[in-house]
């Protein structure tokens, strides 16, 4: 047993799943990196030493110092990040897990309501349905936290699906537009489609996709404060195909637009207009076209107006 933990320790590809981290940013492949420069940086010092320096050992007593300091160097270093990769893998498992447990309560509480609603269990008197209707509200955006999360952590711990096939992206931004189309006449926001014709196929996770073009939606209903629109597009370019959704609603100052993809990032102006959400939809989206192999990215004017952007390969 003690010698498959050796074994463990020293399978740098095995700690580096482990850890579900990139080859350069595992901790013990940046140590045998490290290793290499020591060894390197103590010959160098040798050869060096051997023109300046007369006595064979004065030269090797210098080249053992810098290996030294070199080694004990790189045992902080590689120690500091393997103790930051482990924080963020129990971060990432104790989400994950959270997430998994507060669903079923959720779900159940979620179809308590409905019950009571319905009446089946009694009669409801006409003030009771008011609170019934702000438990069911605040009830849905618990959920929505929920969910969001949970893809979060699977999104970094990289056992979020992704089923790929053949899909014609117009017909699912045609079908998304129409589901929002009741938001976005309650907000009092007109919706524009243009695409390209004869665009090909997309080999890409079509439930995926929707996710990120619903929070791209829903942002750009929601941070219109007054009466708008929003235009939305599918073209070709090159070997890509290229959405872009514009609004104009309040913008995002200029002060915040690096921050726009972290997770939890709210922009100060959406803040004061106290809208709902858990700044974790364009997180979600960056990591998601990323990985289907795309880009996405924005401009934006505060006051004026947002248009976000994804491209998928074809």
């Amino acid at each position: 047993m003690n010698l498959k933990n050796v074994f463990n320790q020293l399978n740098i590809i095995s700690q580096c799943r482990k850890y579900r981290l990139s080859l350069w940013q595992c901790p013990q492949f940046l140590f045998l990196i490290m290793g290499i420069i020591i060894i390197g940086s103590t010959l160098l010092v040798y050869l060096i030493g051997a023109d300046y320096v007369e006595e064979p050992e004065l030269i090797a007593l210098i080249s053992l110092l810098v290996a030294l300091i070199l080694f004990i160097i790189s045992v902080i270093i590689t120690h500091s990040v393997e103790n930051l990769a482990e924080a963020n893998r129990m971060k990432s498992e104790f989400i994950n897990i959270v997430s998994h447990q507060l669903r079923s309560p959720l779900s159940n509480l979620g179809w308590t309501i409905e019950l009571l609603m319905s009446g089946r269990l009694g009669k409801i008197e006409k003030g009771q349905i008011e609170y019934f209707r702000i438990l069911k509200e605040n009830l849905g955006r618990m959920g929505e936290l929920v969910f969001d999360l949970l893809t979060v952590s699977r999104l970094e711990t990289a056992t979020l699906p992704l089923k790929k096939e053949e899909v014609f992206l117009e017909d699912l931004i045609n079908k998304l537009i129409s589901e929002f189309q009741p938001f976005a006449k309650a907000s009092n926001v007109e919706i524009e489609f243009k695409s390209q014709k004869d665009l090909p196929r997309v080999l890409t996770d079509p439930s995926q996709v929707s996710l990120v073009i619903e929070n791209l939606l829903d942002n750009a209903i929601r941070y219109i404060k007054e009466n708008g629109r929003v235009k939305v597009g599918l073209e070709k370019r090159a070997r890509n195909l290229y959405f872009e959704i514009e609004d104009n609603g309040v913008g995002i100052p200029k002060e915040d637009q690096k921050y726009i993809f972290q997770k939890f990032f709210r922009s100060e102006n959406i803040l004061r207009y106290q809208t709902q959400g858990s700044g974790l939809g364009l997180y979600i989206s960056k990591s998601i076209i990323g990985k289907l192999g795309g880009k996405i990215g924005f401009k934006s004017r505060e006051k004026e107006g947002t248009t976000f952007y994804f491209t998928l390969p074809i």
